[in-house]
């Protein structure tokens, strides 16, 4: 039997663009209308979905439309999607911040939750004094809290500034202190938004190995939403995807974050290169794709990336060289790579070739190509300059932890020998 601790059925949240409230007093009368005579609200049945990309037809917009999911105790669960996919908006509902347009949520347990910066805090009082009221709002007695204080106080950093005002604290110390409440008062449900990425690299590894605890040894349930893959990876056990305001993935996670970075290509960058100026020797086309041979332009750190080259060479050209240089967004060359026809036994007309970069090599980064055939101090044959683009996103490299600070462009697995 599964122990559920959360049950989300037929969540929908619709919002009216341009209004506060509502909408006009005709539209409210004619939902009190509807009401009374125990008929469906009108204004349900219209609306466009959660596309911010588009300009839309209704003024109703559908935030959130038929989220069905259940979350056992002890599971952590990872919520993932671009930007405007609803994944706040659900949090929200969740944390009842706001109400759901329809369906319900069935909850098993008592929840906390971290959405932004300062959530649930008052800014006129001290952080020892918003311990107390935090726990006060989660049913706790004082002197439940007061056994717990020491740690939460330990484990935030924030002890020297503990009995000052919080709108006092910088953004990072609001989160340490928040999240600290919200761990050791021992919620049944944590739920937390993005916030932690605020906090440094040795605040975010605490707060994940903190997470790992209470799901593993506490029975606790946590909901995590994160754009970091890195941290989705190590944590979460079950992971859904949304995308405009609706669940279009839920499972595992490692196959979650597959289907994810399939999906979400950006279109800045470019995965297929057609060449239409090929004289007598030329490289034809390029693409980047995956291990299942699907164009690409967004990878994962420990995915394998592969460059299909076709080319086109004649009879005097047999001795040309083919290579390729990485460039980062930085504008910094990161290798190049090269074959020399003669040792590949090219033909005279089409070749193909295959050129697999190694993997958990480059670091997470935006990178452009350029491919050159040549054969060297004498003749230049074919040049495409960055022609093919693609992203390195984090999902496992652990850089993510350096808070941004350059650590270098690439993963070199060296040899390491203790004597």
């Amino acid at each position: 039997m599964k122990d559920i601790i959360l049950k989300a059925e037929n969540i929908s949240k619709q919002y009216r663009l341009g209004q506060v409230g509502t909408g006009t007093m005709a539209h409210d009368l004619n939902r009190w209308w509807h009401q009374i005579r125990g008929k469906e609200n009108p204004y349900l049945k219209i609306g466009d979905i959660n596309d911010r990309s588009t300009k839309g037809e209704s003024d109703y917009v559908w935030a959130l439309q038929d989220i069905n999911f259940e979350v056992e105790r002890g599971e952590i669960l990872g919520i993932i999607g671009k930007n405007g996919a609803g994944k706040s908006t659900l949090l929200k509902i969740l944390s009842r911040v706001t109400a759901p347009t329809t369906g319900s949520i069935k909850f098993g347990g008592r929840v906390a939750s971290l959405l932004e910066v300062g959530t649930g805090f008052n800014g006129e009082m001290t952080g020892r004094e918003n311990i107390y009221l935090n726990g006060a709002i989660l049913g706790m007695t004082k002197k439940e809290i007061t056994s717990k204080i020491d740690e939460i106080i330990e484990f935030s950093g924030c002890e020297r500034y503990i009995d000052t005002p919080v709108k006092r604290y910088s953004s990072g110390m609001y989160v340490r202190l928040a999240f600290a409440v919200a761990a050791f008062l021992e919620p049944e449900i944590l739920i937390v938004d993005e916030v932690l990425a605020v906090g440094d690299a040795e605040f975010q590894k605490k707060a994940i190995g903190k997470m790992q605890d209470i799901s593993q040894y506490g029975g606790r349930t946590v909901l995590f939403v994160s754009h970091n893959m890195a941290a989705i990876k190590q944590l979460c056990t079950k992971t859904i995807i949304m995308e405009n305001g609706m669940i279009v993935f839920e499972g595992k996670t490692d196959d979650g974050i597959d289907y994810y970075l399939q999906s979400n290509q950006y279109e800045g960058y470019i995965g297929h290169y057609v060449n239409e100026a090929i004289q007598e020797s030329g490289i034809v086309s390029l693409a980047l794709v995956d291990n299942n041979n699907v164009i690409r332009t967004e990878f994962g750190f420990d995915e394998t990336v592969v460059i299909k080259i076709k080319i086109k060479v004649s009879e005097k050209h047999l001795n040309a060289h083919l290579g390729f240089r990485v460039v980062d967004r930085n504008e910094r060359v990161i290798f190049t790579s090269e074959i020399k026809f003669a040792e590949k036994n090219v033909n005279n007309g089409i070749n193909d070739f295959e050129v697999q970069l190694p993997t958990k090599f480059l670091a997470p980064n935006a990178f452009r190509l350029t491919f050159g055939l040549h054969i060297p101090n004498q003749e230049l044959i074919d040049y495409l300059e960055e022609c093919l683009s693609f992203e390195i996103v984090e999902t496992g490299s652990e850089f993510y932890m350096y808070n941004g600070n350059d650590y270098g462009c690439v993963f070199v697995h060296c040899n390491w020998v203790l004597r």
